[in-house]
This record gives C-alpha cells, sequence and structure tokens, in this order.
C-alpha cells in the first residue's frame, strides 16, 4: 500500500472520529481547527511522515486554492448591504479603517523582527496576515449570549476582509522583482489581477444569478440543482480569471457579491427563504477549510517547529494582539461601545484559511524571503488555532454574562442596537455551544 493511499486513510479516519465526535467537542476548547491541525502535524515530516509538499505538493495547493475559492464566494454571498450599515457601521469601521491600520502596523513591527526581508516582503507579511478567519473562534459568534451587534459585526468582517486583502496582496507581489506580477509591472498587474478580475467576476456572478432566478422562477430547477448551480459559478468565475491570467480569487469574491444580488431581485415566483441555496456549497467550503489546516499542520507548522525562533515567537503574539487590537480600538473609537465590547471584537480576529493560502502563493511566485515569510505565518496561524479555539468557548461566555448585567442597567446600551435578525454562515465548525 503506498504513503499516498496510507495517508488518504488516514485523513478520512481523522475526518469521521471528529464528526462522531463534533456536538460534543463543540462545548469544550477543543475547537475543529485544533484537531485537524494537531493531526496535520502527526501525520507530516515531523513525526509520521505521510504527508509532505514534496510528494504531493500539487494536489495539496489545489485543495487549499479550491478551500479559498468558495470560502470566498460563499462569504460574499452572505453578506447584505444592510448590513454594513447596522448598529453605527461597525463593520464599515472595522473594515475601512481597521484593516489597513492592521497591514501597515503588521508592516512595521514585521521590521526589526524578521530581519532580511526587503521592504515589500515585509508588507507581504502584513497582508498575509491581516485578514480573520471567524471559524477558528467560532463560539464567538455563534454564542447566542454575544449580542448580535458584535456576532454580526465580526461575521461580515471575517466574511469580507480576505477578499478586500487580495488588491494589496498582489500590488505587493508585483513591486517584489521575479515573481509573475513584476514581469507585467505595476499597470498590467492593476489592469489585468484587479479591473479585469474585477469585471470577469461582476459578468459572471451577475449573468448567472439573474438565469438563476429567470429559471427558478419558470420552476426549471430543482433545489438540489440550484445548491449545483452555485458551485459551477464559483468555479467558472475562479477558472475563467486564471485562464486569462488573472486573480482567480478576487473574480470569485466578487462573483459571490454579483451572483447574490442578481438572485435576490424581484423574481417571477418568489423563492422561499428556507431555500439556502449556498448551504451545500459552505458546508464543502468548510470542509475543505478544515482539511487544509491538515495540510498547513503537516507541511507547514510541523517543519517550522524544528526550526522556532524567539522573533517568530514575539512577531507572532504581536499579530495576534497589538496589530489586531490596537487597530479595533482606534477604529472604534466614537462608536459609544464599552471597553469590553471592544477588547472582544479585538482578541477574536484569528488568522486561518486566508492566510495559509496566500503564504503558499508566495511560494508559486519564488519571493526571494519566501522561507522566513512562510515560518512567521506559520507560527502565528497555529498560535492563533490554539489561543482562539481554547478560549472561544470561555470568553464567549463571560463576555455574554457581563452583556446580559450591563444590558439591565443600561437598557439603552449601544451593543443592542443590533438587527435581531442574523444571517449565520454554514460552517462545520461553526456549531457553537449547546443551545447556540
Amino acid at each position: 500500500m503506498s504513503d499516498a493511499a496510507w495517508a488518504g486513510v488516514a485523513v478520512a479516519g481523522v475526518t469521521g472520529a471528529y464528526a462522531l465526535a463534533s456536538r460534543r467537542l463543540a462545548s469544550t476548547p477543543v475547537s475543529g481547527a485544533i484537531v485537524f491541525t494537531t493531526a496535520g502535524v502527526l501525520l507530516g515530516p515531523l513525526c509520521l511522515d505521510l504527508i509532505s509538499l514534496d510528494t504531493e505538493g500539487g494536489p495539496l495547493l489545489t485543495l487549499l486554492e479550491a478551500a479559498l475559492m468558495l470560502v470566498l464566494f460563499t462569504d460574499a454571498m452572505a453578506v447584505r448591504p444592510r448590513e454594513l450599515r447596522t448598529g453605527g457601521a461597525l463593520p464599515g469601521r472595522l473594515l475601512g479603517f481597521g484593516l489597513v491600520l492592521s497591514i501597515a502596523l503588521g508592516w512595521l513591527l514585521a521590521w526589526p523582527l524578521l530581519p532580511g526581508l526587503t521592504v515589500w516582503e515585509l508588507a507581504l507579511v502584513g497582508a498575509v496576515l491581516a485578514p480573520t478567519d471567524a471559524a477558528l473562534g467560532s463560539s464567538a459568534i455563534a454564542n447566542p449570549r454575544v449580542p448580535v451587534l458584535v456576532r454580526q459585526g465580526l461575521n461580515v468582517e471575517s466574511g469580507l476582509n480576505d477578499g478586500m486583502v487580495l488588491p494589496f496582496f498582489v500590488l505587493f507581489l508585483a513591486a517584489i522583482p521575479g515573481t509573475s506580477y513584476a514581469e507585467e509591472g505595476e499597470a498590467g498587474t492593476f489592469w489585468r489581477a484587479l479591473l479585469l478580475s474585477t469585471a470577469l467576476g461582476l459578468v459572471v456572478g451577475g449573468g448567472a444569478g439573474r438565469l438563476l432566478r429567470w429559471s427558478s422562477g419558470r420552476g426549471w430547477i430543482t433545489g438540489e440543482w440550484r445548491r449545483l448551480h452555485v458551485l459551477a459559478v464559483a468555479a467558472a468565475s475562479y477558472g475563467l480569471a486564471v485562464a486569462t491570467e488573472g486573480s482567480g480569487f478576487i473574480a470569485a469574491w466578487v462573483a459571490g457579491f454579483a451572483f447574490a444580488a442578481a438572485e435576490r431581485g424581484d423574481a417571477v415566483a418568489p423563492v422561499p427563504e428556507d431555500d439556502q441555496i449556498a448551504d451545500l456549497a459552505e458546508y464543502l467550503g468548510s470542509l475543505l477549510a478544515l482539511l487544509s489546516l491538515l495540510v498547513f499542520g503537516a507541511v507547514i507548522l510541523g517543519p517550522t517547529l524544528e526550526h522556532l525562533g524567539w522573533r517568530l515567537v514575539v512577531y507572532a503574539v504581536l499579530s495576534l494582539t497589538v496589530v489586531r487590537m490596537v487597530p479595533v480600538a482606534l477604529s472604534l473609537a466614537g462608536s459609544g461601545l464599552r471597553p469590553p465590547t471592544v477588547a472582544y471584537i479585538g482578541w477574536f480576529g484569528p488568522r486561518g484559511l486566508a492566510s495559509i493560502v496566500l503564504g503558499l502563493l508566495i511560494v508559486e511566485q519564488h519571493v526571494p524571503g519566501v522561507e522566513l515569510i512562510g515560518r512567521a505565518v506559520a507560527v502565528t496561524v497555529g498560535l492563533s488555532v490554539l489561543l482562539h479555539g481554547v478560549s472561544a468557548v470561555v470568553l464567549s461566555d463571560r463576555y455574554g454574562r457581563w452583556y446580559e448585567r450591563a444590558a439591565e442597567r443600561d437598557p439603552g446600551l449601544r451593543e443592542g442596537s443590533g438587527s435581531p435578525v442574523l444571517r449565520r454562515r454554514r460552517r462545520l465548525d461553526l456549531t457553537g455551544p449547546p443551545g447556540g
């Protein structure tokens, strides 16, 4: 039996075992991210050596890219424009000012701690580690004791910031000699990777959404095929952008917005509210994301643990605290939110799938400082998986109790101004504590 076959058996075994205990683990500090990342470290070169980037590099990269493509598309589909304006524009503050400041602060703090990198390679570190992944601290959003305004703000932020960081990532790559984007130049990169990919996403997503609305209104399509249609649109937008040498991720993200906007229009016959056409794509994307964390543990985190240094650890700690929490505090100044709420939002900015995939794209681009960049990303994401996973259940309960007491004393609390309806994205790891 080949090593690849044994690796497949091991991955299937980890997935099946976690599925059997998923509800029980949801109320404990042991998150799905921790389980799959730890399993990856054990299956990688550090221990059993069943999974490695050298032997299975192509398929593993395809898995990671497919996961991010689906997550970008479905996250964009899930966001309603009104959510960006709800409760003092909390998501708008976090995305419009907080994200840019996080990139800049991550860039600045990397300077003394990651010596040997050029100015644009340091900028890449800041961009790669800026997007958050709510699934790594799912109870922070799923716990019903947390006010809807906060849950909604974190939900929307994590759904959009991975797509919003892509233009920064592409432009920073274009400034580094030797990358494919540098060969095209900044003007060519701006045209092909940003403008062309955005246009393709709008055309494919918007057109497919209108066609689905038209077909649904005439009763031509079944519920099952509505869900499969979403997968086809996500894949088509990504593939078309890649075929034209653009950014498939930007195209998929934009296509998700365009598809949802077109599909939600006035149909000839109304679509039932409980017909969640993106649920199949969301479940598949979340499964691929968990498997991506297993791959991350095997081929990135495990080998990095053998070369761990104090500079990497310090930068990872600063990335999860100062780089995240200071921009959040500044962006929420004047919002009327209490300090415990600002601290809660600031802490729950876990790094996950987007950082992993963007880090691997740097490998494909042959960036000179890729080894050090990869280690910084590995340590930061690994530490985030552990700390945010362990703290999510405990801190969400503690914050929820604080909010309930504060709301009794002050019924007009800003935290209580959110919409009563929260659109919850379907994530295999987003089950929350019992009763959530």
